[in-house]
């Protein structure tokens, strides 16, 4: 400390400004040994700068006792409003003075430094004890909780549980296994594969009736597409399938299988670690679950609205998000994985197939346009036959003759056809029990199972080779499935000439009603006839709502042949709006309509010119003929025609 105040005299005494050096005096050396305790009581940076904020550096560095005495006791008594310089007569006692409160200093610096070595220890002993407790925490939780003696009986009742084990069931058994095994899809399954082996797969809708193999399908185009090296799908890329009947949108965002939702640490349970610290815990969805392959939601069409608009955020963005007003970015206790999840989301990059049974107009315009749509096709009795044939190959049971046709009588659906199968075979079992060989199902395997389940035919309506007037088969269409409609007609001679009556089922809907006024007007033109001089009664048989004017041209065809007499052959069916003037004019379901005439043996469809576009030549084996008058429409109508036509 010497040398320091000596370096402060020396730079002054070189300065031009510096008063001349007094003589060497005893006090000097008390003076600096004063500076030195005050130095290691408190250090030289920390006296440097306590100096300079008393205002006395510029007294240390004076070549004058006095003043360096006055920088003391300013730096001392923290008083820089000191301004009396001591003369050397009161040096000595100002010295004594400040040497008690430098005393004072270092006593209360060593008590402090003994207090922090105690609290240092104190704390080194509380951060081992806590550092055992943790250590206790963690083998008390890996170590597995005892057992009381009613948990042990549950456990061993639920391993006895899982000792026993069915056969594999008849779905999974008779489920086809591969693209070969799907029935009467070919275009579909086609189109499906080429949309999803793209390098740019899209999402897909997927329409047609149930039982139709729509779900099948996608499954197995997956796993073919993974075969093709174009393809994005990995080996592992998964098919996550889900039921829209089952998905509901929840406004709390507490429950959400589909898109993720957020457990809060207080009313929802987060685990117990999270919990502990205030931490919300994030579930994952199976958006993330799909992410990398496909996501299978059936019957779309009936998921919440706001669900499906959450959905088309997720298509978009690709990634799942969370939010929790329990999340704070700047809690170091969050977990990283956890702080990821709420601020870059979870992946959820998948390709959604939707399936559905309702109609295009029925589904969500903003789902539809970032969809490519498919349509799965009805299937028809040879369809069911195949199928059915296919499963008792699988059941390694052998049917008698026209069993698999029998069954096609009573649905138009692959999965119930297996169904009434699987029951007969049960019945058949049973009828053979003790019996060895295959088992044999016989039709009244069927008709048992027909009896039991209270089935009935779905198509009663059939064509027949011969023809009769005032009886035609008219096309409608309800969903994706086509059916037949019979329309019948009778006419008598009114009783006075022009005040003839019409009567006409109140439930075939006021647009079939129209059709009749029109086709009467046709009819007069074509015929001559009047249709106010015959009493005429017209039958939808069933009763069935005709919701359209479709019907027009087979009305036509029917009163036609009432007033005329002509026989209308009865393997025709026609759709088709009639106009005033007997044209043809455009109806819809065409493609539809053609699986209903199937179904009912009809071997002749006529459809309006303008729909030529809409199904191909010889769909279905039928032979199809586009007409757009109602005189062309006669020709295949009536037999008499018909026949002379070739």
């Amino acid at each position: 400390m010497g040398n320091l105040f000596n370096f402060f005299k020396k730079k002054d005494a070189e300065s031009a400004e510096a008063l001349p050096l007094e003589q060497e005096h005893p006090l000097d050396r008390e003076i600096d040994a004063i500076y030195g305790m005050l130095a290691d009581v408190i250090g030289t940076d920390k006296l440097v700068i306590k100096a300079g904020k008393m205002d006395a550096m510029r007294f240390m560095r004076s070549p004058r006792r006095g003043e360096r005495v006055l920088a003391l006791q300013r730096i001392v008594l923290e008083n820089p409003t000191i301004e009396h310089i001591p003369t050397d007569s009161e040096i000595p006692e100002i010295i004594a003075t400040l040497s008690e409160n430098i005393a004072d200093m270092m006593a209360r610096r060593s008590l402090e430094d003994k207090i922090e070595k105690k609290i240092a220890e104190k704390l080194e002993e509380n951060h081992q004890d806590y550092v055992k407790d943790i250590r206790m925490q963690v083998l008390d939780e890996e170590k597995a909780p005892a057992e009381s003696p009613q948990a042990v009986k549950k456990r061993e009742a639920l391993e006895k549980l899982d000792k026993i084990h069915l056969t594999q069931s008849v779905m999974e058994l008779l489920r086809p296994q591969s693209l070969d095994e799907i029935v009467g899809q070919p275009w579909a399954v086609h189109s499906l594969l080429a949309k999803l082996s793209s390098p740019y797969p899209q999402h897909l809708l997927l329409y047609g009736p149930p039982g139709v193999g729509k779900t099948t399908a996608a499954r197995l185009v997956l796993e073919q597409a993974k075969k093709i090296d174009i393809s994005p799908f990995g080996e592992e890329a998964p098919f996550v399938e889900t039921d829209g009947t089952t998905l509901r949108w929840d406004p709390r965002d507490m429950t959400n299988p589909l898109l993720g939702s957020v457990h809060d640490p207080i009313y929802q349970g987060a685990r117990r670690d999270l919990a502990d610290s205030g931490v919300p815990e994030p579930k994952l969805g199976l958006v993330t679950d799909a992410h990398g392959g496909i996501l299978f939601i059936d019957e779309i069409g009936e998921m919440d609205t706001m669900l499906q608009n959450k959905l088309l955020k997720v298509l978009e963005d690709k990634r799942a998000f969370f939010e929790s007003t329990y999340y704070d970015a700047t809690d170091e206790k969050v977990p990283p994985y956890i702080k990821k999840l709420f601020e870059e989301g979870a992946p959820a990059d998948f390709v959604l197939i939707g399936a559905t049974t309702r109609e295009a107009r029925d589904i969500s315009p903003a789902l539809r346009s970032r969809c490519a749509e498919l349509y799965f096709e009805p299937l028809t009795p040879a369809h069911i036959v195949e199928i059915v044939r296919t499963a008792a190959k699988k059941l390694d049971a052998q049917m008698e003759d026209g069993v698999a046709e029998l069954i096609s009588e009573y649905t138009v659906e692959g999965r119930k056809a297996i169904n009434i199968l699987a029951d007969a075979f049960s019945f058949a079992l049973e009828r053979q029990r003790g019996e060895s060989g295959p088992v044999d199902i016989g039709k009244d395997d069927i008709y048992e199972v027909v009896q039991v389940s209270r089935l009935y035919q779905f198509v009663t309506k059939k064509a027949s080779d011969k023809a009769e007037p005032g009886h035609i088969f008219g096309l409608g269409v309800s969903g994706y499935l086509g059916s037949v409609i019979e329309i019948e007609a009778v006419s008598f001679p009114a009783h006075e000439e022009g005040k003839g009556t019409v009567r006409f089922n109140e439930t075939a809907g006021k647009m079939a009603k129209d059709s009749v006024f029109n086709a009467a007007s046709v009819m007069r033109r074509l015929t001559g006839k009047e249709l106010s001089d015959y009493d005429l009664h017209i039958n939808v048989i069933g009763g069935g709502n005709i919701d359209g004017p479709s019907a027009g041209v087979a009305i036509l065809a029917a009163i036609t042949s009432a007033v005329t007499g002509r026989p209308i052959r009865q393997d025709v069916a026609v759709t088709g709006e009639i106009s005033l003037y007997g044209r043809v004019r455009p109806v819809g379901g065409v493609f539809e309509k053609a699986y209903g005439a199937k179904q009912a043996g009809i071997k002749t469809i006529l459809i309006p010119e303008e729909n030529k576009k809409d199904i191909p030549d010889g769909h279905l084996g039928l032979d199809i003929h586009p007409v757009a008058t109602a005189e062309e429409a006669f020709r295949y109508i009536f037999a008499d025609e018909a026949g002379s036509d070739g």
